[in-house]
């Protein structure tokens, strides 16, 4: 019988904390106590050579069963389509107009916190409805 491993989810980007902040709200995480001999995470950060300062920055699921986020500054910018991307399941079970209603309410809750819609797919024979959006720096997720 194989093992479970425990995963994090790595986002390139060019603002780790501001983009860790934003995925905290979305999903709820939190952001774990600054190292043990600093009063805050930018204590922390001050300490850091100035090349390392700013970018590294993570958030985790409070119960523990959802994977850490981790964010790393990159220098270049995103160009191309995700090959990989989140789907945040807010629609689960839900069908028809009640499903479209519940997505429609998280979109605009996450387009105030900076997310962009980009488009509604509706349902068809084979998928329920959702929505594609992207974050604060462009990577593409869907409210499924």
């Amino acid at each position: 019988m194989p093992s479970i491993k425990q995963f994090q989810v790595t986002f390139d980007c060019a603002e780790p904390e501001r983009v860790a902040r934003f995925w905290c709200e979305v999903l709820g995480y939190a952001v774990p106590p600054p190292p043990e001999g600093f009063a805050t995470w930018d204590d922390f950060d001050r300490s850091l050579p100035p090349e390392r300062q700013g970018s590294a920055f993570a958030c985790g699921d409070p119960s523990g069963v959802g994977p850490r986020l981790y964010f790393q500054r990159v220098p270049e910018g995103k160009v191309v389509k995700n090959r990989l991307h989140l789907d945040v399941r807010v629609g689960t079970g839900l069908v028809g107009e009640q499903r479209l209603a519940t997505l429609e309410a998280e979109c605009a809750r996450l387009v105030a916190l900076g997310a962009i819609r980009v488009r509604l797919l509706l349902a068809d024979d084979h998928n329920e409805s959702c929505i594609v959006m992207q974050d604060i720096e462009g990577n593409e997720f869907c409210l499924d």
